[in-house]
């Protein structure tokens, strides 16, 4: 059974409520999941799954926070097929710095996927780019999946 972790920092909730969308989304198309909140517990081996998707709330003119970056540095390496989510106002930093900590973990991450940003809360028209989102990573990590086979 192919399996995903979900590893997220959330401050507001936000971040948490689009973890919990992406998670349910995964679920109905047959995925196990694991769910990790970064800084809580142990962080679980990325090695264990096919992929990891994180989800950062942006922080400080577009930064990521400290526990999301001493996530990062406690892995010790950078995993295969990570995927990237993130939730941000643009009332702090306009467009520029929104969603500035997910843009940079795709990057550090060499992710080949594009970051899901989502303004705030996912509620509202936002819940169903959230679960598109979700189905695209399944349908991605298919592909470089039958293209490794």
């Amino acid at each position: 059974m192919v399996s995903f972790l979900i590893a997220y920092a959330s401050w507001s909730g936000n971040t948490q409520e689009v973890a919990e969308i992406v998670e349910e989304t995964l679920l109905a198309g047959g995925i196990d999941v694991t769910v990790h909140r970064i800084g809580i517990g142990s962080i679980p081996d990325p090695r264990r799954f096919d992929a990891m998707i994180i989800g950062s709330f942006t922080w400080d003119k577009g930064s990521t926070p400290d526990e999301v970056k001493d996530f990062v540095a406690d892995i010790g390496y950078k995993p295969e097929n990570v995927y990237v989510f993130g939730t941000g106002d643009t009332q702090f930093g306009g467009d520029e710095l929104f969603c500035g900590a997910a843009v940079k973990l795709a990057q550090f991450y060499e992710s080949t996927y594009e970051p899901l940003t989502i303004e705030q809360s996912p509620r509202g028209a936002q819940e169903q780019k959230v679960i598109e989102w979700s189905k695209g990573v399944v349908q991605h990590w298919q592909h470089l999946h039958a293209l490794k086979c």
